[in-house]
């Protein structure tokens, strides 16, 4: 399995073993990514469900909001639809758009927001998690016009008639046996569309991502040399071979409780330390992966609000 699949496939499992998704959903969600029931039925023989599962259950990427400590943080072109948030609240007067770009063999579909003013301003492309292109990630972009950027969210399933198409439990088999070789191309399309947009100074940029898209982040930074920034949301770390590729200074974000993802931040710190390139990373205790997602179920306000400051921060100091 590639990076992405063992990511997908370990998440479900964890899912399940917590309680958060039935034995039925992870075997559905689990060979929609290996393609084997024998492969998947022998992951879950491993995972016993360490509790009973909510009447409710939670998504994956998506455990209750809890108060959370400070965060330990170390140093090292047309319109299909369009929306514009008038400022008559005194906030920054945005436009937002789905669009169509061109991409590698394929017309690529994606959201697209910026301040109304002509700029021009400074990039911000956006991954999705692994549910797709969602109102949650086209928030983002919103937010991000909002503190002056263009801001581009790459639909990965463009090819596939886009995340609206298809079912929810659907999306991930199709990311798993996406090559990541892809998601990288897709972003760099993006980058090179808002090249040719007036109102975007395309030199200057930087890139966040969540859960899946915080890996797919990782992989840009190790195959974009004009990156500027990198924030990646509690995703799979790239191979520590490919650090010394890395020229954006990269700020990691991670929930104190998803140990499944910080076992890979000794190895990825050591490295980027090694290579001399600009890392910080900021745990937050006591909650879970996908804390910044306001949609699901493991939001944690407290976090998500000190994350998000800390995310323009950065983009602040290395791409404006």
């Amino acid at each position: 399995m590639n990076l992405f699949q063992k990511y997908l496939v370990e998440e479900f499992a964890e899912d399940y073993q917590e309680g958060h998704i039935t034995r039925r959903e992870a075997l559905k969600l689990i060979f929609s990514v290996t393609g084997s029931m024998v492969i998947t039925n022998s992951i879950l023989a491993a995972c016993a469900p360490s509790v009973e599962m909510a009447a409710e259950p939670a998504t994956a990427e998506s455990a209750a909001p809890t108060k959370t400590p400070e965060p330990s943080v170390m140093a090292t072109t047309p319109a299909a639809k369009s929306t514009q948030a008038p400022g008559e609240t005194g906030e920054p007067a945005i436009e937002t758009a789905d669009i169509e770009l061109p991409g590698e063999g394929a017309t690529l579909l994606g959201t697209l927001s910026r301040p109304t003013g002509d700029g021009p301003y400074a990039v911000i492309l956006v991954c999705h998690e692994n549910r797709g292109l969602t109102e949650h990630i086209k928030d983002v972009t919103r937010r991000l016009a909002m503190a002056g950027y263009v801001a581009l969210a790459v639909d990965l399933l463009s090819r596939q008639g886009g995340s609206s198409s298809m079912s929810s439990d659907q999306v991930p088999g199709v990311l798993g046996n996406t090559p990541p070789e892809q998601f990288v191309q897709d972003f760099l399309s993006g980058w090179r569309y808002l090249q040719g947009q007036v109102f975007a100074q395309a030199e200057r940029v930087g890139m966040v991502g969540f859960c899946f898209g915080g890996g797919v982040t990782w992989q840009v930074a190790t195959q974009m040399p004009e990156l500027l920034a990198a924030v990646p949301f509690y995703g799979p770390h790239p191979p520590v071979e490919a650090v010394p590729n890395i020229q954006a200074a990269v700020l990691a974000i991670y929930a104190g409780n998803d140990q499944r993802i910080n076992q890979g931040i000794p190895p990825i710190e050591q490295a980027m330390r090694q290579n001399g390139k600009i890392y910080e990373k900021a745990i937050y205790p006591g909650v879970d992966h996908a804390f910044h997602n306001d949609t699901g179920p493991r939001y944690n306000a407290e976090a998500a609000q000190d994350a998000w400051s800390r995310t323009l921060e950065w983009f602040e100091r290395y791409v404006r």
